[in-house]
This record gives C-alpha cells, sequence and structure tokens, in this order.
C-alpha cells in the first residue's frame, strides 16, 4: 500500500484521460466533464509526464489513443467505473447469500436466554452468517464498544461515550434462587432469615462481594463467590445455599431444575435496563443492523411485548 502513496499521481487525471479516450475529443471531453479546454489539455500532460510516455496523438480532427495509451485505458477504464459504483451503488445486503461475521459482545446472564432463539432466527433468515460472542459486562463494555472487539452488545451499562448508541430492551429485576428440600425459609423470606442462610454469589472482581454488598453496603455469609452465572443452578441444587439472580437468569435456571424455586427478596435492590448498545460508526451497516433487529424480535417473544424503547446516544 506504502507505494501507492508514494507516486504523486493525481487521480482526477485518470478520469479526465478515460473521458476524452472514449470521446476521442478534447472539446467533447471538456463538455462531459464541465471544464475547460485548457483545464482538460493541461491534465492530459500532466499525465504524460507521470506516465512518460505520450497517450495520445492526432488523428484528424480529434485524438486518438497510442499503443501505451490503449494500454492505460483498458486498464483503468474498469477500475474507474468499479469505484464509481462502489461509491454511488453500495452493494446490498442479502441475509439470504450474506457471509458476514458479526462479533457481540454478551454478559453471562443474557447469552442462555438469547442465543438459542436467535440461531434458529437466523438459521430461517440468515443461514451463512455467523456470530462470535465476547463476554462482557457493565465493567468491560466501554472499552469492548471503544475498541470495535465487538459490534454490538447486551448487557447493562452506567455511563458511556457520548458516540453510543442505546437501546433498553427490558427492565430486569432481581429474585432469590433457593432449593426448597434444603434451605427452610419459611412461606415468606425475611431479612433476617435471608442474611442468617449462607450464599453463592457471582463476583466479576474475583471476591467476596456482590451486588447486595456493592448496592446496599449489606454483607452476606458468602459461601462461595463465582465469576459467572452458569454454575449456579448446580451450586444451588441439593444444597440450603441462597442465590440473588436477575430474573431472567432465575428462570432459565428453574426451566433446566425444576426443583429449585425462586422467592421476591427481603431487600430493594430495584432493577437495571438491559440495553442494545453499539457505536454511531456502524449504526448504517445493514448486516449488523439485520442482527440488531433479530435481537430485539427474539426479547419481545421471550420477555412479552415492552413500551416502544426508543435510541438514543449516551451522554
Amino acid at each position: 500500500m506504502h507505494g501507492i502513496y508514494e507516486k504523486d499521481l493525481d487521480l482526477n487525471l485518470l478520469r479526465v484521460f478515460v473521458v476524452v479516450a472514449e470521446a476521442g475529443s478534447v472539446t467533447e471531453a471538456a463538455s462531459r466533464l464541465y471544464l475547460t479546454q485548457p483545464a482538460v489539455s493541461a491534465a492530459l500532460r500532466r499525465l504524460a509526464s507521470t506516465v512518460g510516455a505520450p497517450l495520445f496523438v492526432r488523428a484528424g480532427r480529434g485524438l486518438a489513443l497510442t499503443a501505451r495509451g490503449q494500454r492505460l485505458f483498458t486498464s483503468a477504464r474498469p477500475l474507474l467505473q468499479a469505484l464509481v459504483e462502489a461509491t454511488v451503488s453500495p452493494a446490498a445486503f442479502d441475509p439470504k447469500t450474506s457471509e458476514r461475521t458479526v462479533r457481540i459482545g454478551l454478559s453471562d446472564a443474557n447469552e442462555t436466554w438469547l442465543l438459542p432463539p436467535l440461531l434458529r432466527a437466523l438459521d430461517e433468515e440468515a443461514p451463512r452468517m455467523r456470530l462470535v460472542v465476547i463476554p462482557v459486562q457493565f465493567r468491560t463494555i466501554a472499552e469492548a464498544l471503544g475498541s470495535s472487539a465487538v459490534d454490538f452488545a447486551v448487557t447493562v451499562a452506567d455511563e458511556l461515550s457520548a458516540d453510543t448508541r442505546r437501546l433498553t430492551l427490558f427492565w430486569g429485576g432481581f429474585v432469590c434462587l433457593y432449593d426448597p428440600r434444603h434451605a427452610r425459609i419459611g412461606k415468606r423470606l425475611t431479612r433476617e432469615s435471608y442474611l442468617a442462610h449462607e450464599h453463592v454469589i457471582v463476583s466479576y472482581n474475583g471476591d467476596l462481594r456482590g451486588i447486595v454488598e456493592d448496592a446496599l453496603g449489606v454483607q452476606r455469609r458468602v459461601r462461595v463467590s463465582v465469576p459467572m452465572f452458569h454454575s449456579v443452578g448446580a451450586l444451588v441444587e441439593g444444597s440450603a445455599l441462597l442465590a440473588t439472580l436477575p430474573a431472567v437468569v432465575a428462570r432459565e435456571i428453574t426451566s433446566l431444575r425444576p426443583n429449585l424455586r425462586t422467592t421476591p427478596l427481603p431487600l430493594d435492590l430495584g432493577g437495571a435496563p438491559t440495553e442494545l448498545l453499539w457505536r454511531n460508526t456502524v449504526d448504517d451497516d445493514d448486516a449488523i443492523r439485520f442482527i440488531r433487529d433479530l435481537v430485539v424480535r427474539v426479547v419481545k417473544t421471550v420477555h412479552g411485548p415492552e413500551e416502544a424503547p426508543r435510541s438514543t446516544t449516551s451522554g
């Protein structure tokens, strides 16, 4: 590529050259290019000087290509035509034939419920497209988007750069997951009972602090801390451990482990929006937009109809 920039060649000269070769006349070419005849003649002289050989000779009242000019015309014309077509008529995206690979940032809380139906939709509508899933969470999403490590993401996020677009997919709260055969919580889980039990927590920091400790400053009796949600169901089942989870994660776990139950928390953790996040720079990428739209459709199917979300830039 460096050789392209080392040559002192104005590509506009090639455009003038091709039009003159097609017209066979400086006068006619000047009319087509909306230039003066002296400007066209000067451009041809500059190009001939760069090439190091004459490109035209007089032929009656017009011009004819030299052998060197014919070789240049044969090479330059299709390339210039391709550039024009790429500029004014970009290739249309067709999901049925596209082989694009799209990189999605997903928090582990969203992988299980989102990926299976998303892949089924791709099988039907874009069978040759591929997905690469990158793990993200609220502490890493800004860097993943900023470095273009992901094309878009589905996660909970805090403040992001002003060029990030955000679409709220759904609002999710938290529940307590437990095994009723071992955890004795009574008819209603109280704060005292909740804090008396041992807990399994998910900590992205690799410590004994989870969302309850961070949000409320309440320290639980943590028996085990794991980095992801995938193993929580197996740890809770057959034990007296409690787990505080996003409701969407708990729903997936109980669907696979029918012995487990959920109950409302005795602590107010509020909720947070799970969002679809992407940079402005890929907003007009048809392939990425297609997958984003599929995600929105999957969310409506899984979580039911929500209020129409609105896409905004972060600020």
